[in-house]
């Protein structure tokens, strides 16, 4: 018999390479985005599934839209990816965070309690809810200490699942996800803001990246490894949550150095601090520090320890920064060419 699994959120990065993933596992998927007459399916298309999927509409914010998507579909998995996942603009639109960030998990939990208990129920947790860490190190046992309404929204919904988990007895888990890059990150995240400007400078279709503290380090790994775990984390006999990271801290500018070299573009940084640039061999600024992308506070340096999943699912990360900016190039070529 075909398993089925809805995947909120599957227009996403991480909710197009999870479809993928099931489809090759021969689920059926189910992918929901808020509005279906304003959906972008651009990574789904780039990822050859986009035909592949059943598309539907689902409103977090909604009881009725999320109990009619369970009387619609039979599916015996529930990965809820959806909510708003740029930290800044979430201080701006906390109302709207907070409704369906936290208060639409409460609701998904609401309806699996009501119309199959037996569904399993995978929620994707950030690493923001440890905020301003006292540690070098997070792992599942960590403080939260949550610094944006992002963080706090994800915080309630984290705790929230594992209060069904203990109270209501339902299979429910959380993923405590640190950062995670793909050629399919949207082009306001630094990575991808990066390797596509150097492209498009290759090409003589820009002339400077602007970028913000080239010094801010975070634990990077690659989203077709991470969403692997999710899966992972539904077929155990006991429902866990589990930090997903790679354990290793690289800075803004190495990435910056490493995409450089895999793009055979050489040159030099001068300056000093916050007025850095980097200079090519034939004179040319292509990337420079500007006031208006460095952050008023810079948030704590968080590294994962992902030492449960590697010993309780047999999970390690497989796929190193370098070659993580070596795919992100060749795929932005193919894109750009496509």
């Amino acid at each position: 018999m075909t398993k089925a699994a809805l995947i909120t959120g599957v227009t996403g990065q991480d909710g197009s390479y999870l479809a993928k993933y099931l489809i090759k596992k021969n689920y059926k998927v189910i992918g929901t985005t808020k509005n279906l007459s304003k959906v972008d399916v651009w990574r789904l298309k780039r990822l050859k599934i986009d035909k592949k999927i059943i598309l539907d509409e689902l409103n977090l914010n909604s009881k009725n839209s999320i109990d009619k998507i369970f009387k619609k579909y039979k599916f015996s998995e529930f990965y809820n990816l959806a909510g708003h996942s740029i930290v800044t603009t979430s201080f701006k639109n906390k109302l709207k965070t907070a409704n369906t960030t936290a208060m639409g998990v409460l609701k998904i939990l609401e309806a699996i309690k009501k119309n199959n208990r037996n569904i399993k129920f995978y929620q994707a947790t950030t690493s923001e809810i440890f905020g301003d860490s006292n540690t070098k190190f997070q792992n599942e046992n960590s403080n939260y200490r949550p610094k944006n309404p992002y963080a706090i929204s994800k915080l309630f919904a984290h705790l929230i699942t594992k209060n069904v988990r203990e109270y209501d007895k339902l299979f429910a888990v959380s993923g405590i996800l640190f950062n995670h890059e793909s050629p399919l990150r949207g082009e306001e995240f630094i990575t991808r803001k990066i390797i596509k400007g150097l492209i498009n400078i290759l090409n003589n279709k820009q002339k400077c990246i602007e970028v913000g503290n080239i010094d801010s380090k975070r634990d990077w790994g690659f989203a077709g490894d991470y969403v692997k775990v999710m899966w992972k984390m539904l077929q155990q006999k006991v429902p866990e949550d589990y930090v997903i990271s790679t354990g290793k801290a690289h800075s803004v500018k190495y990435f910056i150095d490493l995409a450089l070299k895999n793009l055979k573009i050489k040159g030099s940084w001068i300056g000093k601090k916050n007025n850095r640039m980097f200079v090519t061999d034939n004179n040319k600024i292509i990337i420079k520090i500007s006031k208006k992308f460095i952050r008023k506070k810079e948030y704590k340096l968080l590294v994962g320890n992902s030492s449960k999943a590697k010993k309780n699912l047999n999970w390690t990360p497989k796929t190193s920064l370098n070659n993580l900016v070596k795919f992100m190039i060749k795929e932005e070529k193919r894109f750009i060419n496509n």
